[in-house]
Parts: C-alpha cells; structure tokens; sequence
C-alpha cells in the first residue's frame, strides 16, 4: 500500500519525532516524495527549528507528553517514526504527562534513572501509544536506507579484516545484552573499544588516539562494527552510519566499517561509497545467527 493510500486508509497525518542527525530529514524528505506531508515534532535541545523551514513543525521537550498529545490531537496524528539521536535524557522536572499517563509516572522516573537506552525508548513508544499514535519504524517509511548483504562499494575485507568483523560482532552482541551500545571496534582480533552513551563518533576519535599515543598498535588497522541490541524493538535506534562515520573510520586508521544487513541504515548511501572507496575503506552488511552473526 501506498503513503497516500495508507493515510487514505487511516485519515489520519504521520508525524516524526525528530532528534538530532541527518536521519529525521532524510525520513522528511521521504514521506513527502511518497505523497504525504508528515508533521515534525522537533525535539527542543536536540534537533534545530531551523532544519524544518518547508515542514509542518512544532518544537516540543522530550518529556512533554502533554504537549505531544496535544499536537496528535490537533493535527490528526495516527502513526510515529522516532528517528535522529537523542543526547539526553529527561529530567524528573521535565516530565509533563497527560492524565492517561499520569499513574505511569513512577516507573517511568524509575527508568530514566536506572533503565539502559533500549528500555527508555520502549517506555517512550508505550507513552506515545498512550496518546493515541501507532509507533512504526523508520525501516517501513524508508526502506531503502537499509544495508544489504556483501560489500557496500568496491573494496572488500582481507581475512584478517574478517577476523576483527567476527570479533566486533561477538562484542558488540555482549554489549547490547547490556543494553549499552550498538557498536565496537576491534584491530589484530582484539577488542579495543566499545560504544558508550557518547557515540560512534567519539568512540572513533578516542581509538584514533589510543592508535596515537601507542596503547593500540598503528601498524593493524581494524574494523568498526554496528549491530542492533539482540531483542531490540525495531522501531526505534536502528544502528546507522554516514559519510562522517566513515571520515572517522579513516581518521582512526581502520580497515573498514561492518554493520548488520537488513538492520542497520545506511545514510547518503552514495556519498558513504564514494568516501569509502577513496579511503580504499570497506563498507559491509553482515547477517547473523542468533546472537554470533556472521561476515
């Protein structure tokens, strides 16, 4: 079914929540070119009120559920992407729920202190489903986003390159049964770096350094590998990469970046190639079994 047939279908608007990136515009821009004309409910602190000049836009705190039913209401709302980093977390003080989600409001404290970004994201889709909107992911608006099996360009991984992949991938399995992080990093078969709650990018800039100051060996390259959490809800953090995961991959010295085909986003596709084969850099989609994955 077509966007214009699905809206036909429910009469009501999509609207995105946006954060931060480049993501929520190219689901924007999307939605659009598919005949609906979304709504964007831009996250204050997150993602900029400028960015949506041409959109339909209203700019909400994360925790401001009142306001974000409000808006469904006035505007018709019936379906939600979730797309684009969110930085920070709420804070009690924040929290403006409606009466439906009033008697939430303990647990809901609960998770933001103590819960790992999977479980506040889910507590995120039930509020909003509690406001009358169906949470749906980024993967069903855009699906061409999404990483396919085998190389992603010209280059190809090195068996050495295979070995830091199946590396990568048993950590970052590890990590995202914590519930901490999608990615890792792993050079000579070693695990090096995994990715906390300050990103790809700034993991990719603290490896440059240890490669730097000698604490990783300069002379292995490596790899940075993304996979969703084992168990993760689809619809929201889909792990992804761009032109400047890849800026940092080659400022990082690693071989090339692997990330989880069918589950991950690919963003500026062409761009992400062109950089990659200039770097003489692999971009790969790998598919897993189960919890070890497979390159």
């Amino acid at each position: 079914m077509s966007a214009t047939a699905s809206r036909a279908a429910t009469g009501g608007r999509l609207a995105i929540i946006a954060g931060g990136g480049a993501l929520p515009h190219h689901v924007a821009e999307a939605v659009r070119a598919r005949g609906e004309d979304p709504f964007v409910i831009a996250l204050s602190r997150e993602a900029e009120e400028s960015d949506w000049v041409g959109f339909d836009h209203s700019v909400l705190a994360i925790g401001d559920f009142s306001g974000i039913s409000r808006t469904f209401k006035e505007q018709r709302i019936d379906r939600v992407v979730l797309s684009g980093w969110v930085r920070r977390r709420p804070e009690w003080r924040d929290i403006r729920p409606t009466l439906k989600t009033l008697a939430r409001i303990p647990s809901v404290l609960k998770t933001l202190v103590s819960g790992g970004d999977d479980a506040v994201l889910r507590m995120a889709m039930q509020l909003i489903e509690a406001s009358g909107a169906h949470v749906i992911g980024v993967h069903e608006v855009v699906p061409n986003l999404l990483a396919d099996p085998g190389p992603i360009g010209a280059i190809a991984p090195s068996d050495d390159d295979r070995r830091d992949v199946e590396a990568g991938i048993a950590a970052a399995n590890a990590l995202g049964e914590l519930d901490v992080g999608q990615g890792a990093i792993a050079v000579g078969g070693r695990v090096v770096a995994l990715e906390g709650a300050e990103g790809t990018d700034a993991m990719l800039e603290r490896v440059a350094t240890l490669k730097t100051e000698g604490r990783v060996s300069a002379r292995r390259r490596g790899v940075l590998v993304k996979l969703c959490k084992p168990g993760q809800d689809l619809r929201a953090d889909l792990p992804s990469i761009g032109p400047s995961t890849v800026a940092g991959a080659v400022a990082a010295g690693l071989a090339g970046i692997a990330v989880e085909a069918g589950r991950a986003l690919v963003l500026e596709r062409a761009e992400v190639i062109e950089a990659a084969n200039r770097a003489g850099l692999f971009v790969i989609g790998v598919e897993r079994s189960g919890h070890r994955g497979k390159a």
